[in-house]
């Protein structure tokens, strides 16, 4: 009877669970777009080769409570399944299967499951790849393991070599580490260092870890009308944040409470995620780079605030900084450094243009840069060695907030340009100009006569940060009720 009532349940939620239609956006790319970008792998590849993509793993947060999904970009450009538990092949030659039928791609997807929808949302499984993201040779990830293709027939068995870092779920034959640990199995990967990485040179035999990187960053650096598209609506969802903040920040405010603002604003316009952990640095927290901890309690009246965010929007991703006083005026030292990073910003943006190695606007900045710490006092000479500009100032943008593509610039790449000055207390030079740090950082579409500057609705000049900053805010009226203890 128990049998008989259980079987009954998931009979029911199962049904349930297919007559709902997906509460999702509407202008997800197409199944039409993705099938093209496979077409074009193909065709990119090696003579008698398979590629083959693992999804994501499912990564752990804390106990059982995992982090929000978010799917290997390679296996998403290439499919658009935002579900873990899958691999994909790809082949340059058409395949025969056991029924005769003949096929160029297949693909195992975890299986419907009515209990774990329940728990943790929809799946497609096979038949909802098939009919919604158009892949015929769709099959569940537990038929994987009798999947008798030949590896050794090929001249090239092209994937990324693995890190070991998947967990694996010993009530799941078909969970992602079994799908690689079978497919270790299919290809005979070697066993003595368990990993290609490590090994100086490739194996003897047709295990390529190394080609597929360079495939991908080739077609995934030049960008479609329908990704550019994607990529201008995070923008201008990024921009809004910044502006919005620029109106609503006052002294006082912590970091966390302006990082929330930006994210509010994410979500407001449906921003499925951050495409990158936000950065917002008060003072001297903006002179490190990557600073993620936004916990400072109460912004000072005096210091300027470096603002690094960018939403996503539908898997692509914005990179967009700006460092705003907090009181709403620049104080005189820092105009001149916040004046000299635009300067550099400016020259580098001139410089982009088709042909150009993406290293030279790093120089062109770095130029402008060194000649304004000399005039300024901060550094003797323009040769000197320093850590007030210590990075590059472009990288490609799309999939990844630092995504695939290739150094020298062509039309339809979309990239940033983000000169910074960084000057740490305690610096060896003048006091006065000790805590600063500025970082400009804006996106570019490159077009055949040089590039678009995409991300111009945030303010970048002074005057009109400071103007934008005059402006009234609605939030500024939003008050919460003290839940300290009074004393």
């Amino acid at each position: 009877m128990k049998h008989l009532l259980l079987t009954l349940f998931i009979s029911v939620i199962s049904s349930y669970l297919l007559a709902q239609s997906p509460d999702l956006p509407n202008d997800f790319l197409g199944k039409a777009w993705h099938k093209e970008r496979r077409a074009n792998l193909r065709a990119s590849m090696p003579a008698n080769s398979v590629a083959v993509f693992f999804a994501n793993a499912v990564r752990n947060r804390s106990n059982d409570v995992d982090y929000v999904y978010h799917q290997d970009p390679n296996f998403f450009y290439l499919t658009g399944y935002r579900e873990p538990e899958a691999v994909l092949l790809i082949f340059k030659n058409k395949q025969t299967a056991a029924n005769g039928t003949s096929y160029d791609e297949i693909i195992f997807v975890q299986e419907r499951n009515a209990m774990a929808e329940m728990w943790t949302g929809r799946r497609l499984g096979a038949e909802g790849v098939k009919n919604l993201l158009g892949l015929d040779q769709a099959f569940n990830g537990s038929q994987f393991k009798k999947y008798n293709v030949d590896f050794s027939k090929f001249t090239e068995v092209l994937f990324y070599d693995f890190y070991n870092d998947v967990r694996d779920n010993p009530r799941d034959s078909a969970d992602l580490y079994s799908l690689i640990d079978q497919f270790k199995q299919k290809v005979n990967y070697p066993k003595q260092d368990n990993s290609l990485i490590v090994a100086k040179e490739q194996p003897k035999n047709n295990l390529n870890t190394r080609g597929l990187n360079q495939l991908m960053a080739n077609l995934r650096g030049i960008k479609t009308q329908e990704e550019i598209e994607l990529i201008r609506k995070a923008v201008m969802i990024s921009c809004v944040g910044q502006v919005e903040v620029m109106k609503a920040i006052e002294p006082g405010m912590s970091e966390r409470e302006i990082q929330g603002i930006h994210e509010f604003v994410f979500k407001k316009y449906q921003a499925e995620d951050v495409g990158y952990p936000s950065i917002v640095g008060g003072g001297h927290n903006g002179c490190i780079l990557h600073y993620i901890d936004n916990y400072k309690p109460s912004l000072d009246n005096k210091e300027l605030i470096l603002m690094d965010l960018g939403a996503e929007f539908h898997g692509y991703t914005a990179d967009i900084t700006r460092t705003i006083p907090v009181n709403g005026k620049f104080s005189p030292e820092q105009k001149l450094i916040y004046e000299l990073v635009l300067n550099a910003q400016e020259a580098s943006m001139k410089a982009c243009k088709p042909g150009v190695d993406m290293a030279f606007l790093t120089t062109v900045s770095r130029e402008v840069v060194n000649k304004g710490l000399v005039e300024l006092g901060i550094i003797k000479t323009e040769t000197e060695k320093h850590l007030y500009f210590p990075h590059g100032v472009s990288h490609h943008i799309g999939l990844d907030v630092h995504d695939k593509g290739n150094r020298m610039l062509e039309p339809n790449m979309a990239i940033t340009i983000e000169p910074g000055i960084y000057i740490p207390n305690n610096s060896a030079t003048d006091p006065k100009w000790w805590g600063i740090a500025v970082r400009i950082e804006d996106d570019y579409l490159v077009n055949k006569e040089g590039c678009e500057l995409l991300s111009g609705y945030a303010p970048r000049t002074v005057a009109d940060i400071e103007a934008m900053m005059k402006q009234s805010s609605p939030l500024q009226k939003f008050k919460l009720p003290d839940i300290n203890p009074k004393k």
